[in-house]
């Protein structure tokens, strides 16, 4: 193998390229949901602006039939975070993932627990949530009358990370609303063939989905460790880099790596979208400094757009007595063409999210 030095740029093109982002695609969304690996989902919307930003034709509308027939679905998943996945990739990972899940029971917080019974709790928490999908409130209120004694909010903590939980359709459907319910991935996909769990098939998804990459890069965006070893026992089926740091990258032989040069169009990224979050070093997609705009101390992501296939700004949508306006805040001054870019783009998002409102508008802010 030859170790070719790829710089951030090129890097940059990898993976809007992988991540469907350098020009809109005509698959399905839940072909584009699997091939992601997945989305993260920490609110119900952003998703919907992610697939709308990455697919030919996408409607708002085109995620509600593939939650309701269960071929997409909500639960915890990479670094313990809701995720918007595919049946098959919810059976596959979530084995996986549970070890770092299981590793925030052995955290402080947990300490509340020791005089419990925990599996006896998870038991029946497991067979209330089967009979029939419930709320957290609901479920706290179940399990504190079971256990008067103990904390009930911490209980339903514990039962979340223990059981593969699904957060229930109409959450997740766009323009819905409800509280958010939960039922276990076993009970609603009952029937459905389960795939033998494979950490290999786990760390190749997602060199295609987000490569090249380094090890850490691969631990960053699952939560696993010691992911060395398992890129070791790949290594006969990879191709290796180097940054310009000199470190090594991996990477699928044939997957698409497109010039620096490559134009990449400006594009809408929602909030908690995975090509901010998967990286160690991401330097390929954000720098230092707007990284620390975008990430809040509360741990919300900000939604952000592209110029030239990197973070300039953020942007968010305000809604007011039927009427929308898409606030676009750059970090720095925009380029008159990729500004008219960003006007006509935002426009598009506006109609295609909001069809109905009174009037839409598209403003820029101040530049800093």
């Amino acid at each position: 193998m030859t170790a070719d030095r790829l710089d951030g740029r090129a890097l940059n093109r990898a993976l809007l390229d992988r991540q469907l982002l350098l020009r809109r695609h005509d698959m399905t969304a839940v072909e584009a949901v699997e091939h992601l690996v997945g989305m993260q989902s920490q609110a119900p919307n952003p998703p919907h602006v992610g697939l709308w930003s990455r697919l030919e034709g996408f409607g708002f509308d085109d995620l509600a039939a593939p939650m309701t027939d269960r071929r997409v679905l909500r639960i915890v998943l990479m670094r313990g975070t809701l995720h918007l996945v595919s049946a098959r990739d919810a059976l596959m990972l979530r084995p996986l993932i549970e070890v770092v899940l299981d590793g925030h029971l052995r955290s402080p917080r947990a300490a509340g627990l020791a005089a419990l019974d925990l599996p006896a709790a998870v038991a029946y928490a497991r067979k209330i949530l089967e009979d029939e999908p419930r709320s957290d409130k609901e479920l706290r209120a179940a399990l504190g009358e079971r256990w008067p004694d103990a904390d009930a909010a911490l209980l339903v903590w514990a039962v979340r990370l223990s059981l593969p939980l699904v957060q229930v359709p109409p959450r997740g459907i766009w323009g819905a609303s409800g509280v958010a319910r939960h039922t276990t991935l076993e009970t609603w996909l009952h029937g459905h063939d389960v795939p033998e769990p494979s950490v290999e098939e786990m760390v190749l998804r997602y060199l295609g989905a987000f490569g090249p990459a380094t090890v850490q890069d691969v631990q960053q965006w699952s939560g696993l460790t010691r992911l060395g070893e398992v890129v070791e026992r790949l290594l006969p089926r990879l191709r290796v880099f180097r940054d310009e740091d000199g470190r090594a990258l991996y990477d699928l032989p044939d997957a698409p790596r497109p010039g620096p040069d490559a134009p990449a169009p400006v594009r809408f990224v929602p909030d908690f979208d995975n090509l901010l979050l998967s990286h160690a070093d991401r330097s390929r997609i954000i720098s230092a400094e707007h990284r620390r705009r975008v990430f809040t101390v509360n741990g919300i992501i900000r939604a952000t757009y592209l110029v030239d296939g990197f973070v300039h700004g953020i942007w968010k949508i305000e809604k007011e007595r039927g009427e929308v306006t898409l606030r676009i805040s750059p970090f720095a001054p925009v380029p008159g063409r990729e500004r008219d870019a960003l006007a006509e783009e935002g426009a598009r998002l506006l109609s295609a999210a909001y069809p109905d409102a009174k009037a839409r508008r598209v403003e820029f802010e101040r530049p800093g």
